[in-house]
């Protein structure tokens, strides 16, 4: 194996779409989802993430300029990071927005939440010149993938600089032996990422998102010990409802590897 010896510190980007649904669900200004996002910051975490939706049923259109501005003007070493199903309308609103990272989701509009990742040998063609659009914006592409070691590669191909392991099937399990399976496939998937050091580019590195929690990040990160980034939105939020945000996100922050 290529694996690295120890886990290194991971980055944490909070994903603000349940504060913003519970927002839209009346006609008022709060929770504010700016402030929210501020005090995101300010406890440590490296970065924003949102998911915006055509039907725009959480974060709107309009949130995207305002919290690219906190950024830029208050968090200058926080990274931005958009997420959604490539349309024309979601490629502008990226482009207009100039995230540090977008992140291609292969979901439907209808969807709750994001459940699988992308078939690369379908998709691929559709892709590339997507992530040619962005990446001469000077934004980083990612892209949703499943545990199959057969991914990074094709993702490679179809222009990615890395992709985001979709760890549903991983956080759903709990009996060890079904743990232990997930962790295999995701394992032996980040294999087949560092080894595409061998085309020249360098390897393709590692995100992950999807029902991670402070219980389930520990052993993900000693199966993917150089994972770069992983984007929390519902667990946090839900620890933060007990806690208040500063604390939730600097809990998570110590069980990424950080002093918090």
């Amino acid at each position: 194996m290529t694996q690295a010896a120890a886990p290194r510190p991971t980055l944490l980007s909070v994903n603000v779409n349940a504060v913003a649904y519970l927002r839209n669900r009346r006609e008022v200004p709060w929770p504010d989802l700016i402030g929210i996002a501020r005090a995101i910051l300010q406890a440590g975490a490296h970065g924003i993430t949102v998911h915006p939706r055509p039907d725009e049923r959480h974060i709107r259109f309009a949130d995207l300029p305002a919290l690219s501005r906190l950024i830029a003007e208050e968090f200058p070493q926080a990274e931005f990071n958009i997420e959604g199903y490539p349309t024309r309308r979601f490629i502008d609103l990226v482009l207009e927005n100039k995230p540090h990272q977008v992140t291609l989701v292969p979901d439907t509009p209808e969807q709750s939440t994001s459940d699988h990742g992308w078939d690369f040998a379908a998709d691929g063609a559709m892709l590339l010149p997507v992530a040619e659009e962005f990446r001469a914006a000077g934004i980083r592409v990612s892209y949703f993938a499943d545990a199959n070691p057969a991914g990074p590669a094709l993702a490679r191909q179809a222009g990615a600089d890395r992709i985001e392991f979709y760890t549903g099937p991983y956080a759903e399990q709990t009996a060890p032996d079904a743990v232990s399976q997930e962790l295999d496939k995701i394992r032996n998937t980040a294999d087949a990422a560092r080894a595409l050091t061998a085309d020249g580019k360098g390897s393709l590195r590692m995100n992950a998102g999807h029902d991670l929690t402070v219980d389930n990040l520990p052993a993900l990160r000693r199966a993917v010990p150089d994972l770069a980034e992983v984007s929390i939105g519902h667990a946090l939020t839900a620890d933060a409802l007990m806690l208040g945000f500063p604390e939730a996100v600097r809990r998570y922050l110590r069980v990424l590897g950080h002093d918090a």
